[in-house]
């Protein structure tokens, strides 16, 4: 074989090498064993662990049927492990059904996870537990053997699942508050042990809200997205204050793909910030009741503000380092 024969041959193994990695993170993220919904992002030691929902729908004519949440890890953004499911409904005594969204975070070198499920009949509609675990990928257990959040603290809805959608965030003073809410959002201050309310439930004041709180601070601001109208776009507000008042600056992204739900985590990790949601992209029977999570770049102005959200197919292509 010649020189130029063994050079072309090792550009197109490189070639495929790299089209290899892009299509490993292309979006929508996971399509070989699990369905993906829900996603919310952990960074810990140079990683991130991505904590989903598990959508286990026939098709999407039905409903959600959510029984596990599952955890996956990357160094870099683009190569994911799986770790499969480490947390279910079963992990709480108290809990009937219905895995919904959640968010996971570390305090003194304990991870704590927050879910929404739906209670059993001593407490009817849906609630807000947490789970405790010595790392990121668990094993998880029920941390007080009882609801954190149930439905008959927040008597102004008329709906029973306005308990959902827990985001927890840990200011720089060292105060934790659990955000959360369908219909009507509210918050409320965590004592340190992370596991007790702290004072009374508040309730926010944000325009066109539906669900789906996520808390993040990026340099001197706090930013509060969320899902707003239905099908669902995710706008958002910013605050000095992680406690408001809160600024309405408009929609972050549009309606993701052909699913009418979505859910969104926003982090910075390695000197780039990512916006992670989910979608009903991918094929040959992915839909409403059937996501997947999506992963693009999110940018901010040097004014403060997001721009907007510009989702892809391609995802992220380029490592980060």
């Amino acid at each position: 074989m010649d020189s130029k024969m063994t050079t072309k041959i090792s550009t197109l193994a490189a070639g495929a090498l790299l089209l290899s990695s892009q299509a490993f993170a292309a979006n929508p993220l996971f399509t070989d064993q699990y369905r993906t919904a829900d996603p919310a992002a952990l960074v810990h030691n140079g990683t991130v662990y991505l904590y989903t929902g598990h959508d286990e729908a026939k098709d999407n004519k039905t409903f959600f049927h959510m029984n596990d949440w599952l955890v996956f890890s990357s160094t870099d953004m683009v190569h994911w492990q799986s770790h499969g499911p480490k947390l279910s409904v079963k992990d709480f005594k108290w809990a009937r059904s219905d895995a919904w969204a959640s968010q996971a975070i570390e305090r003194n070198g304990k991870f704590y996870w927050y879910v929404a499920v739906r209670h059993d009949d001593s407490h009817p509609g849906f609630a807000i537990g947490v789970a405790v675990g010595d790392s990121p990928i668990g094993p998880f257990k029920d941390a007080i053997g009882h609801a954190l959040i149930t439905n008959d603290m927040t008597t102004d809805t008329p709906n029973d699942w306005d308990d959902i959608d827990p985001s927890v965030f840990i200011d720089d003073d060292g105060q934790a508050y659990l955000f959360w809410g369908n219909t009507k959002p509210r918050y409320v201050k965590l004592k340190a042990n992370m596991v007790e309310m702290d004072g009374p439930i508040h309730a926010l004041d944000l325009p066109h809200f539906t669900e789906a709180l996520w808390i993040n601070k990026h340099k001197d601001t706090y930013y509060l997205s969320y899902a707003t109208g239905f099908p669902e776009k995710i706008a958002y507000a910013t605050s000095k204050s992680v406690t408001g008042p809160w600024h309405y600056q408009g929609i972050l992204n549009e309606v993701a793909g052909n699913s009418p739900t979505n859910h969104q985590a926003i982090i910075d990790f390695k000197g780039k910030s990512y916006f992670i949601y989910h979608n009903g992209a991918a094929q040959p029977d992915g839909g409403e009741f059937r996501r997947s999570v999506a992963i693009d770049r999110l940018y901010y102005n040097p004014d403060g503000t997001m721009k907007r959200v510009v989702m892809t197919s391609e995802g992220i292509t380029t490592p980060a380092k």
